[in-house]
């Protein structure tokens, strides 16, 4: 049995999007990235849950839905 590597591609992106939106939630993580990368003015836009939290949820539905393709694919 092949694994598809596009199904192995979209879990390591639902995992990463996860461990990093987690990572901004809480702690302080992306006003230190955004200012690293000279892009402090969008602090005020990105740094608020009411962006983080729906990026969260959609990283954590897109882990999900790859986790569900591998097993059903077993």
């Amino acid at each position: 049995m092949e694994i598809d590597p596009m199904k192995s591609k979209l879990l390591a992106l639902g995992i990463g999007g996860t461990v990093f939106a987690i990572l901004c939630c809480f702690t302080p993580l992306l006003p230190v990235v955004l200012t690293a990368l000279g892009l402090t003015g969008l602090l005020g836009v990105l740094y608020n849950d009411a962006v983080l939290l729906p990026v969260l949820a959609g990283f954590l539905i897109l882990t999900g839905y790859a986790l569900w393709r591998q097993k059903k694919q077993k």
